[in-house]
């Protein structure tokens, strides 16, 4: 698929990942609608947008919540979504158990159910077009996990990737293990000198990029979800 002159939808947009996939997606011509919780980021990423000569849209939006889902896609205008990236999504310090249930219930919310129901909800626009989800390598393997509720609803993201059979729509996603941002560069800045030493490499952005790009030229891709680990090439879950 060309991107050039068509819609693409971006969620979690305001920072990192979201608004690198925003940058890359509109700098192949896409007329870009990117989509956060965080207003005065999600500006700023219209902004780098707009300052490289593309259109960006800017919709403050929660995409746990049906009626703002709504209205992103409706934002998009009438002539139909070439591509949907469902990003949003993140963790929380506090995790199950000690977390209360609506609080790690909120987490499986925004890592799985919205993916879901934005893909739900946009269908009628998405006909030819492709969706792209984000899911994490803490979905794979049985290590223990920092937040199981976020591990558990990633890998629940996989398993809707690779299931979902929708006429003339295709479904693909990417499992990133640690990626190259301002976030990861603070959070490596935080640790002991101990754990850093132990830490693992950054994925490149780029990399991330490049691998949603793939998903939208292939148009005989579909289903497939690729991992992302330091050091390694990509992999097709199988």
């Amino acid at each position: 698929m060309d991107l050039t002159g068509r819609v693409a939808v971006v969620t979690g947009a305001a920072v990192g990942i979201g608004r690198a996939i925003a940058q890359a997606v509109a700098a192949e011509g896409a007329r870009t609608v990117v989509a956060d919780v965080d207003a005065t980021e999600l500006a700023r990423t219209a902004e780098l947008i707009r300052a490289d000569g593309r259109e960006a849209i800017a919709v403050g939006a929660d995409v746990t919540d049906a009626d703002d889902i709504v209205r992103l896609i409706d934002a998009a205008g009438d002539e139909g979504i070439a591509l949907l990236v469902n990003n949003a999504g993140g963790a929380s310090t506090v995790t199950w158990p000690e977390a209360d249930a609506d609080h790690w219930g909120a987490m499986i919310d925004l890592n799985l159910r919205s993916a879901m129901l934005v893909t739900q909800l946009a269908l009628p626009k998405l006909r030819g077009g492709v969706v792209v989800n984000t899911a994490s390598t803490a979905a794979l393997g049985f290590d223990e996990a920092a937040s199981p509720e976020y591990a558990a609803a990633k890998a629940g993201l996989i398993r809707f990737t690779t299931t979902v059979r929708v006429p003339g729509v295709r479904v693909n996603g990417i499992a990133p293990d640690w990626i190259h941002t301002p976030r990861a560069e603070r959070e490596k800045a935080a640790m002991t000198d101990a754990e850093r030493a132990n830490a693992a490499d950054w994925i490149p952005m780029s990399d991330v990029c490049d691998q949603v790009l793939r998903f939208v030229r292939d148009d005989a891709l579909t289903n497939q979800v690729v991992v992302l680990r330091p050091g390694e090439p990509p992999r097709t879950l199988s």
